[in-house]
Formats: C-alpha cells, sequence, structure tokens
C-alpha cells in the first residue's frame, strides 16, 4: 500500500494532466449527439470520387431550401388577414343614434319655434312637413350608418394600420364563414365618417328647397363621429392558424428514388440535381441512424475524440513538455478546446443563423498570444478536425477555418497595438469573403447564384474577433497568465514601482535600462519574446531599493556602507536583494512571468568580489561557499538566459579602466564562458550556437555604448 501510494506523490502531475484530458474526452462525447455520418464526401460541380453509387432504399428527392421559400412565397403572395365581424355593434349604435338624434330635433324646435319641450309632439302633428323630414333624414342617416357597419369598420392596431396603408384585402368572417374583401369594401372609423359626411351634404343639397330655413345647419350639426365605432377585428389566432395550414400542405419532396436505383457513377460530375438527391439520400440515411445502434455511434465517437486528445497529448509531450508538466496551462489549453466545441455544439443545435459566424480565429490569436505560432495552430487543427466531423459541409468547414486560422496566426504580430487586431478582424473579413467566393463559383457555376447574405455572416465574424481583447483580460486573470498589452504597460518607465526606483536607487534604474536593451536585442537576434524579457529587465534589480547604498552604482558620495562590514555579511547584503525583490514584486501585483526574472538573473553563481576577497585575506581559513552562493534558480527560459548575460556584463563594463573592442570582447567571452562552465544556462532552452550569437551581440552593443568621441575643442 505505501509502495502504491509513493508511486501515486511520484505520478501525482502526469495522473492530473491524463485525467483533465479524459475528462475533457467525457464531457465532449456527452455533448455531441447520437446520429451516424454519412460515409460519402462530395461537392456539388466537382466529380463523384467514389465507387457507383446504387440506392439502398426508397427516399424522396427533397426540395432544396431555396425550393421551399420560393414556394412558402408563392402560397403566402396571395394569403389575407382574417378579421372578425361583429353584428352586435350596429344594432346597439343604431338604438343610441335614433334616442340622439330625435332628443336632437325636439331640441332644434323647441329653440327654433319657440315651444315647450312637451309641446312638441303636439306641434309636430299640425306640421306634418317637419315631421315627414324628421323621419326621412333619420331613416336616410341610420341607413347610412347600416351601410357603413355592413360593409365592416375596422379597429385600428398595428397589423390593421400596415393593412390598410398597403390598400391589401381581408378576409372577413360573418357566422363562421369567411368572404374576402377588397380594400374599397371596407372602412377605418376616419373614411365611414366622411362618407356618411358627404352623403349627409348630398342629401341636404337635393332637399334644400323644401327644407325649412336653419334645417340645413342642424342636419349638418348633427355628430355622426361619435356613433362610428369598429365591428371588424383582427384575429391573429385563426390567421396563424391558416397561414400554418397552407404551409403545411407545401411538399417537402419532389419525387422518388427506388431501392437499387443508379444515383451516380465514379467520374460523373455532380449537377445540381444529383446533388439534391445525393443530400436527400445523406439526410435519410443520418435520419435512419437515428435512435439506431446507439452504443456503436458512441463508439465510434469515443475513438475519435480520444484520438484528437491523444494526438494533442504527444505533440505536448514532444514539443511543449513545459506546458504538458504545467497543470495551470494544460487545463488552460484544454479549456479553449472544449470551450469551442462546446459552442460549436451548440450553434448547430439550436442556433437559428449561419455557422459561418462562428469565430474560429480567436482560439489560435489567444494561444499565440501567451504561447507560440506552432502551438496556436496545432490546437486550431485539432478542434477543426473534432468540430468538422458533424459540421454541416465538413470539407468546406475545415478548409475555410483551417486557412483563417493561418491568416490569424501570422498577421497578428503585436497584439499590445489596439489597430493590430482590428487590422487582423478586416483580413479574416476578406480572407472568409475571398475563399468563399472561390469555393462558391466551383460549386454554383454562376456568381448570380452565390448567397451574399454570408458575406454578412463573415463580417459579423470579424468583429466577433474583436472579442479577443476582454477574453484575454478575462483569461490573464483566470489562469495568471500575462499579455504583450500587460507587458506593455508594465515596461512604461513611468509606472509607480519604475519611478520609484529611479528616485531611491537612480543609478540601479540606468543599470535596468542598459541591461533591458542588451537582452531586447540579444532575443530578437536568436527569438523569444522580446517584450518579456525587457520588463523583466526593467523590474530585476527592483530589490535593491530597499538598501541601495549597498550596490556600487548607487554610491555618489564615496561613502561604502561595505567598509564597515566583513565579507560574509556584504556578500548577505548583496544577494537579499533577490528574495526582496521578489517580495516586493508580489506586494506590487507583478505577473509571476516578470518575477521570475527577479528570481533567477543571478542563478546560483557566488559574489565573486566578496567571496575571492575573503580568500585573499583568510588563505588559511575554510570558506563557506554556500553564504556567498545567491539562492538561484537557474534560468529556465531563453529570455531569463539572455537576462542573466546582460546582467552581468552590463554591471561589468562599467569597471573596465580602459574600453576598446578588445577589453570588451574580453569581457563579455569571459563572463559568459564562466556562467556556461557553471552551468547557469542547463535548466533553459538555449543553444551554443545562440550562445555565441548572443555574445556579439553584446560586444557590438557595448562598442557602441562606450565608443571614442572626437574631442571638443575648448
Amino acid at each position: 500500500m505505501k509502495k502504491f501510494v509513493e508511486i501515486l506523490k511520484r505520478n501525482y502531475n502526469n495522473l492530473s494532466v491524463i485525467s483533465i484530458f479524459m475528462i475533457t474526452g467525457l464531457l465532449i462525447l456527452y455533448l455531441l449527439p447520437r446520429e451516424g455520418k454519412f460515409r460519402y464526401e462530395y461537392q456539388r460541380g466537382r466529380p463523384w470520387m467514389h465507387e457507383t453509387l446504387i440506392a439502398p432504399f426508397n427516399f424522396p428527392i427533397y426540395k432544396t431550401e431555396a425550393e421551399l421559400n420560393a414556394e412558402r412565397d408563392s402560397v403566402l403572395a396571395d394569403f389575407r388577414y382574417y378579421f372578425l365581424y361583429d353584428s352586435l355593434v350596429y344594432y346597439s349604435v343604431k338604438s343610441n343614434y335614433y334616442s340622439y338624434f330625435k332628443d336632437r330635433f325636439k331640441e332644434f324646435i323647441t329653440d327654433r319655434y319657440e315651444v315647450e319641450k312637451d309641446q312638441v309632439e303636439r306641434f309636430l302633428e299640425n306640421n306634418p312637413r317637419l315631421e315627414s323630414i324628421k323621419n326621412e333624414f333619420s331613416s336616410y342617416s341610420s341607413g347610412l350608418l347600416q351601410h357603413v357597419y355592413d360593409r365592416g369598420i375596422i379597429d385600428p392596431c398595428e397589423t390593421a394600420d400596415r393593412i390598410v396603408a398597403a390598400r391589401e384585402s381581408i378576409v372577413i368572417v360573418r357566422d363562421n364563414i369567411g368572404e374576402r374583401t377588397s380594400p374599397d369594401d371596407y372602412f377605418r372609423q376616419r373614411s365611414a365618417y366622411e362618407h356618411i359626411r358627404e352623403n349627409v351634404e348630398e342629401w341636404i343639397s337635393a332637399e334644400l328647397s323644401n327644407l325649412p330655413s336653419n334645417m340645413p345647419d342642424f342636419l349638418r350639426s348633427i355628430e355622426f363621429s361619435d356613433f362610428i365605432v369598429p365591428n371588424l377585428y383582427y384575429n391573429q389566432a385563426t390567421t396563424e392558424r391558416v397561414r400554418q395550414s397552407l404551409l403545411d400542405e407545401i411538399s417537402l419532396a419532389r419525387g422518388m428514388v427506388q431501392a437499387g436505383e443508379r444515383i451516380v457513377s465514379r467520374g460523373d460530375l455532380i449537377t445540381d440535381e444529383v446533388f439534391q438527391i445525393l443530400e436527400s439520400l445523406r439526410r435519410e440515411y443520418e435520419s435512419r441512424l437515428r435512435g439506431a445502434n446507439l452504443n456503436l455511434i458512441l463508439l465510434g465517437q469515443l475513438i475519435l475524440i480520444f484520438s484528437l486528445l491523444a494526438t494533442l497529448y504527444l505533440f505536448l509531450y514532444h514539443f511543449r513538455y513545459e506546458i504538458l508538466i504545467n497543470l495551470r496551462k494544460t487545463l488552460f489549453i484544454l479549456f479553449l478546446f472544449f470551450l469551442m466545441v462546446f459552442v460549436s455544439i451548440m450553434f448547430i443545435r439550436y442556433s437559428m443563423i449561419s455557422f459561418y459566424i462562428v469565430p474560429f480565429a480567436i482560439v489560435p490569436i489567444i494561444i499565440r498570444t501567451f504561447y507560440d505560432e506552432r502551438l496556436a495552430l496545432f490546437v486550431h487543427t485539432i478542434i477543426l478536425l473534432l468540430v468538422g466531423f458533424f459540421a454541416p459541409n465538413s470539407f468546406e468547414f475545415v478548409f475555410l477555418n483551417f486557412v483563417i486560422g493561418i491568416v490569424a496566426i501570422f498577421s497578428l504580430t503585436n497584439l499590445y497595438r489596439r489597430s493590430k487586431l482590428f487590422f487582423t478582424a478586416v483580413i479574416i473579413f476578406f480572407s472568409y469573403s475571398l475563399l468563399y467566393f472561390g469555393i462558391a463559383i466551383i460549386q454554383e457555376r454562376s456568381i448570380a447564384s452565390i448567397d451574399l447574405l454570408n458575406f454578412a455572416w463573415f463580417g459579423g465574424n470579424g468583429l466577433l474577433v474583436l472579442t479577443t481583447y476582454p477574453l484575454l483580460y478575462i483569461f490573464e486573470k483566470t489562469f495568471g497568465f500575462v499579455s504583450d498589452a500587460t507587458l506593455m504597460e508594465l515596461s512604461d518607465t513611468n509606472q509607480p514601482l519604475l519611478r520609484k526606483l529611479a528616485e531611491e536607487a537612480p543609478g540601479t534604474f540606468q543599470h535596468s535600462i542598459q541591461v533591458a536593451n542588451l537582452a531586447e536585442a540579444a532575443v530578437y537576434e536568436i527569438g523569444g519574446n522580446p517584450l518579456l524579457v525587457r520588463t523583466g529587465a526593467l523590474y530585476h534589480d527592483i530589490g535593491k531599493m530597499s538598501e541601495p547604498l549597498y550596490f556600487i552604482e548607487n554610491q555618489t558620495s564615496g561613502y561604502n556602507p561595505h567598509d564597515s562590514l566583513d565579507f560574509e555579511e556584504s556578500a548577505q547584503k548583496i544577494i537579499s536583494h533577490v528574495n526582496t525583490g521578489v517580495e516586493m514584486g508580489k506586494k506590487n501585483n507583478l505577473p509571476q512571468q516578470v518575477i521570475d526574472f527577479i528570481r533567477t538573473h543571478h542563478g546560483t553563481t557566488r559574489v565573486q568580489y566578496f567571496y575571492k576577497s575573503f580568500i585573499r585575506k583568510y588563505p588559511n581559513n575554510e570558506v563557506d561557499a554556500g553564504r556567498y552562493t545567491y539562492p538561484g534558480p537557474k534560468p529556465f527560459s531563453r529570455e531569463t538566459a539572455v537576462l542573466m548575460m546582460a546582467d552581468s556584463v552590463e554591471a561589468a563594463s562599467r569597471s573596465l579602466r580602459e574600453t576598446n573592442a578588445d577589453t570588451i570582447d574580453s569581457l563579455v567571452e569571459s563572463i559568459i564562458d564562466y556562467q556556461v562552465i557553471e552551468e547557469q544556462f542547463s535548466n533553459a532552452e538555449i543553444t551554443f550556437r545562440d550562445i555565441s550569437r548572443i555574445k556579439e551581440i553584446y560586444k557590438k552593443k557595448l562598442r557602441n555604448i562606450y565608443h571614442a568621441r572626437v574631442e571638443y575643442p575648448e
């Protein structure tokens, strides 16, 4: 049992990484749709590259989406909205109108002929002409009301307003019978009122000679607007039901293919008709696989997923082992992998818009920002291969997004420049559009047949790429990474910590700037992250701020505090600036990648000056070398190794009594050779060839710094 526990402890990291890979694979397996895959790949306008295809069963030839849309448009072009007719509205209005007109006429008689209200009836009996006019107008006007209500007054609403404005016909449902009605045969409230007023005016004009004085004005004052209310109401439920029934009647197929019938032979050109038959066979084939042989489908998906994940694992193991042994970095890679696959599956399953809008280029951009181009392209390729298995138009999908991934990786060189990401988004849009146009003209054989809406989706894809900036910030904070944008901010010498260094240890600040220049030039030459090494160089000696006078570059008054200390104490003072700097970096929330430069810039070397001084003064005493040795660790990357060389070379160059090409060359060679002999670069990915090139760069840079000047005349 103890041995088993020891084995687990020794292999904890490897087991954790393998577990993350397995969990990722199982989660993806759970999400994948349980459906089979048609075995053949084909493209419209290309030859059929497989064996002769015979129909394995009877299946319908499904119409294309364009054909179905055309039929839907044709059916709906003659479709009309349904309105319910309420017959009770008129009877209520008619009763109210009779009462209203009777009261108004009585008021008119009372005012015009000075008759008491209770005597009006008797007055009219004695004046039959007035009674006749009353009855005639009442009958005529109520007939007008009945006419407009029989034709219908439409209820104002958003749908009704649009129909009236477009002068569309409607279907009026009376007693459960629908009758199509033209726009001239129904009224709005305003048009109904205008219709009644026009006819009343015509009646008054025709009867003007027979009307008593003031009678026309009275009749014109009748307020018909109070008796015009809607009696046609939009019936959305009936409208939608009828619309859906019409659409349901559209047949999805336009023929049948019988089992045993030849569909296409090897070498035959896949025409539009053959392509649609193949699409119909694929659709029917995959639908028959759903629900059948689920265990076999599950097994096949399991093999595919874990094969791709195993490929990713092997790549990391052989080429990026430093990522594989870091649980956090491995988790980040697999999280991006899972996230993009998850988005793709959800998008295909539930989204109603084009799959072209999914920004697959975000993944290689993010990985390239935190790692390198090679890893970014490999992870991008693995994602595309997996998503391509269930994505529509698999070949087209993989081809487009693979090329776009390459374009994104190599067009985005400096993410800290805001314009660069925008430029990359524009390049992605144009690349998508160009590639799609090339594929489309091969498939459609006509520019007019290209779906222009896809170019809008490509534009949306490019816009979504711009979300990389906020995503980078989130990933930085979540996984502890550092991006070029963050490094650019940190390398600004107006940062509070660097300003403090310049004020409290000005000599160290100037030394740090020179080291940054040397290291940056070297990393540009041998490859690496120049911005990272520059930032690390600026902060590598911040620990000297605690006691700046113990470092010779900050001593300006001639006073040296080491004069009052023994050699071991002096060495400890010098060595302490490493741990002090690490603590300062953590306190000021510097990224771990920058703190690594502080921790490793002296490696495990010794404070040679005090170490050798002790030996010279006390040749017979035993010296404790550990008290003169920096705690380490040794540099473990190209950048930290380059900084260690630059720091030592720049500091030593200030002590040269004579600065010329020979002394500088000798200094650089001796210092870096000593570090190599001390195996300070044994943990870093740096070659002897790289070291030789670094030496030449430092020699050239130092010669430029200490070059001779022409003496100015007095």
